[in-house]
């Protein structure tokens, strides 16, 4: 681990003038002067000259520090630029013949101007993209980077990317490419005032009728044409914003257009067959075909959309809690066919992303009506790892209110509108910002009163990022997107001339802070095994605290629903671990790895059972319940479903959304099935060593969601925490 001597109380106190010195930086802001970030840096600079330092470097570089003090002292009186300081510690280096740690040092710095000025230079971002830079073509592995109309929305993101970090304030723009904050998704936003993700309102727009195009459609009359205009509906939606949506409680939504299926063939039973046994015997099974036949095409309707940003459509369905008969013929349809798979090879369908809930009195016990849908449920999961699980109460205990999440894991709150009505769909969320957390105890450097001060001036930027994201979703019109604000996908119909902020206020809408990273915050500060340690879990448990009373007071000061959120940190898990790299150099577990742990999840690489992790992580989401999720990693489970629905009855009544993390893959040259072995790149089969995406059927949990990395690629240090996994039963 790389070690920066802190400064003796004495050595630390800067002379009196420099007491109330200011800093100014190039985004304008006014900070305090602090030499500490001076003898870092000099350090670092070092460190690259000679690799280990040599037991004088430290009192050597203290000296050059102390010089640049005095120089400062008597050239500025009051606020100094941030160049102006930089200048004078080059000049102290020369005047010191300290020629290679001032080259270094220039070095540096030139190489930060350098990346700040590429973040915004389309035609070196365009030539990355023409060169199949991994960091720009793998960056979401929802996207096949061959394709024409994806390769059209790789080139507008980084467009859309150079505008935004050019409109976003100053300051945030600066943390964002310094890596001290994620602004996400700036390829579409702030470029264009789009929202993040939802769950839409199918249940108005198929009942009262909605328009997409020059079609003004009418209530389906039938189960098939429901699950047709919802493949409509999400590809719309989906090309309106960058996030994923979700159906609440498909199985209730869809139950009465299964139901007019029933009636008609009812009504020709009673034409045609005389006993009325048959009758309805003959009504059902008519009505179960047709139910079956819809929710498979929805199936592959929703796999085979590319949406106008050249991605199939974030989708996810919730479903499990409806108990009659047409609604369990739903939920049983919906497992079968993802059992089943896609096409002739049965290869594991990507999307929707499925999640069922389990209710005690529904569907938990054996004695519970439902109790033979939930074992369906786990077959599929040992299958196909979908469904992932809510549990009923805790969600509504975590959220407030019972919902699916939009997309794979942000969760609205309990709300209820100006006539007390409770109301989840037809809501949606503004926007992340994730903070990097490893980053501030980095530089904390062991003192934690050092921490807490560099996180409050953090958070401060993440508010000011947050508001950023609001105030521009606001200068939305509903004609900037149709479908969600004027045909019924947001809920309420707006009319052109309304304002789109009708549909956010008075928390209405969310917008997220993410964060990463709290196993490698504790680790810097506790060390590696740091789980079993109940001082170092407060300290987490701490911080998260500490990010819910800020959001929750800026909910109040502005509004809007401020969460705290578990970020799925898809690319961000290599993109924050590799500037903290270049930062702090390779540090034993923290950046060594080549990726961040997501949220508060355990170390993949350790192997706790099912339920020591579950046990562990049940403290955390009740202070991010802005969108969290849990996982275990299992062996091969098709043979032992009872081993999945022991964790899942443990997990119900200590977390609220559980996923199943299970070797599923499949090699079409040899037979094989299992867990394919990892590589520098990719995935290979065991048996046989093929790695043709063509030939084989790779499934691995990216984060919230499934993804195939033979087929579409992930970033590098996505694919070795993936590869770092370790099985939590064996």
């Amino acid at each position: 681990m790389i070690e920066i001597k802190q400064k003796d109380s004495e050595e630390s106190s800067s002379t009196p003038s420099l007491a109330n010195m200011k800093i100014v930086k190039r985004d304008g802001r006014l900070v305090d002067f602090d030499d500490q970030k001076i003898y870092a840096a000099l350090i670092k600079a070092e460190q690259n000259i000679n690799g280990e330092l040599d037991p004088l470097a430290h009192e050597r570089i203290q000296e050059i520090v102390d010089r640049v003090d005095q120089e400062i002292s008597e050239r500025f009186i009051s606020d100094v630029k941030i160049y102006e300081i930089q200048n004078v510690v080059e000049h102290i280096l020369l005047e010191k013949n300290e020629y290679a740690l001032a080259e270094e040092y220039i070095n540096y710095r030139t190489r930060r101007d350098f990346e700040r000025s590429k973040a915004t230079d389309i035609n070196f971002t365009i030539g990355k993209l023409i060169n199949k830079d991994q960091s720009v073509v793998n960056e979401n592995a929802n996207k096949d980077s061959d394709v024409f109309n994806t390769q059209r929305d790789l080139t507008a993101g980084i467009v859309g990317k150079s505008i935004g970090l050019k409109m976003l304030p100053a300051h945030v723009a600066n943390a964002h490419q310094k890596g001290d904050i994620h602004y996400h998704d700036l390829d579409y936003h702030p470029y264009t005032p789009m929202t993040n993700c939802c769950l839409i309102d199918f249940k108005g727009m198929l009942n009262g009728g909605f328009k997409i195009g020059n079609a003004e459609v009418e209530s389906p009359k039938s189960i098939q044409t429901a699950t047709a205009q919802i493949s409509q509906i999400i590809a719309n939606v989906a090309s309106s914003q960058y996030g994923g949506c979700s159906a609440d409680r498909v199985d209730e939504l869809l139950a009465p257009f299964a139901k007019l299926n029933y009636e008609k063939h009812l009504a020709d039973a009673r034409e045609w067959i005389e006993n009325e046994d048959r009758q309805e015997e003959y009504a059902k099974v008519k009505t179960q075909k047709d139910i079956y036949d819809a929710m498979q095409s929805l199936e592959y309707e929703i796999n085979t959309l590319f949406t106008s940003n050249g991605q199939t459509p974030f989708t996810s369905l919730g479903f499990g809690l409806g108990t009659n008969w047409f609604e369990r013929e739903i939920q049983k349809a919906i497992l079968q066919i993802r059992i089943n798979g896609l096409g002739s090879e049965k290869r594991t369908a990507i999307f929707p992303k499925l999640i069922f809930t389990l209710k005690d009195g529904v569907n938990l016990k054996e004695t519970d009506p439902n109790y033979e849908v939930k074992q369906l449920a786990l077959e599929c999961a040992t299958k196909r790892m979908y469904p992932d699980i809510l549990n009923y109460d805790k969600i509504v205990e975590l959220t407030g209110s019972f919902k699916v999440p939009m997309g794979c894991r942000s969760f609205l709150q309990g709300w209820k509108n100006e006539q007390g009505e409770e109301i989840n769909v037809g809501r949606m969320n503004l926007g992340v910002v994730t903070l990097n957390l490893p980053r501030i105890a980095l530089e904390a450097n062991g003192d934690m009163d050092k921490f807490w001060g560099i996180l409050a001036e953090r958070l401060e930027t993440m508010k000011d990022a947050l508001v950023y994201r609001v105030e521009r979703c606001k200068e939305a019109t509903p004609a900037n997107a149709p479908i969600l604000y004027m045909y019924g996908a947001f809920g309420k119909r707006l009319t052109r001339k309304d304002s789109v902020n009708e549909l956010f206020k008075n928390k209405r809408a969310t917008v997220s802070m993410g964060y990463i990273g709290l196993y490698e915050v504790a680790a810097a500060f506790f060390g590696d095994d740091w789980e079993g340690n109940p001082e170092a879990k407060d300290f987490t448990i701490n911080i998260l605290k500490e990010l819910k009373a800020h959001t929750d007071k800026w909910g109040n000061d502005y509004g809007y629903h401020f969460s705290v959120y578990c970020t799925p940190s898809e690319s961000l898990t290599d993109r924050f671990c590799r500037l903290d790299t270049e930062k702090f150099g390779v540090i034993e577990n923290i950046t060594d790895k080549d990726y961040y742990t997501n949220s508060f999840h355990y170390d993949v690489r350790k192997n706790p059972t099912p339920f020591e992790k579950l046990d562990f992580e049940k403290d955390y989401p009740k202070y991010c319940s802005g969108g969290f999720i849990h996982y275990c990693e299992y062996p091969v489970l098709q043979q032992n479903p009872t081993a999945l629905e022991a964790v899942w009855d443990y997990a119900y009544d200590k977390v609220g959304y559980l996923g199943t993390n299970t070797p599923i893959d499949h090699c079409y040259e040899c037979n094989y099935e299992g867990d394919f072995n990892p590589t520098e790149r990719g995935f290979e089969c065991p048996q046989c060593g093929n790695r043709d995406p063509k030939s084989c059927d790779v499934v691995k949990r990216t984060c919230g969601y499934l993804g195939n990395p033979q087929a579409r690629p992930m970033v590098h240090g996505r694919h070795k925490e993936i590869s770092s996994r370790v099985k939590h039963m064996k």
